[in-house]
């Protein structure tokens, strides 16, 4: 429980971070892959496979549908500040971002807490 907790509050960070980085006037400069910004779907798979490790079944997908409004919300956001700018695109690989860190869910890496957790537990005396 305690790892539980303590996931969970790192990934409120992370979650800030990503705000502030989408906010900032002063952007890092994160290269492009073709037509897809590396940076924005780096963000948001690290999200979506950090919360994964704790939300399952329906919860998951809700996390998911989560950090996908977060980044059209985001986009909106930047349009008011007058230092950024809004794009579609960002929305776009956001959204590729989540599904990707959903889809590394299913796999070992999303059952990565609960193997941290089973090691915590005290082993029963002999």
């Amino acid at each position: 429980m305690k790892i539980r907790r303590a996931w969970l509050a790192a990934g409120a960070g992370f979650v800030a971070l990503v705000i502030y980085l989408s906010l900032t006037p002063n952007p890092l400069q994160v290269p492009s892959v073709g037509p897809f910004k590396a940076g924005h779907i780096a963000a948001y798979t690290w999200l979506m496979l950090w919360f994964a490790q704790v939300y399952r079944g329906p919860r998951r997908g809700a996390i998911a549908i989560g950090l996908a409004l977060m980044g059209v919300v985001l986009e909106y956001l930047q349009d008011f500040t007058g230092h950024r700018t809004f794009s579609y695109t960002d929305m776009r690989d956001n959204a590729i971002g989540v599904t990707i860190g959903f889809a590394l869910a299913l796999t070992p890496l999303g059952r990565l807490v609960e193997s941290l957790q089973r090691r915590q537990r005290p082993r029963a005396a002999a």
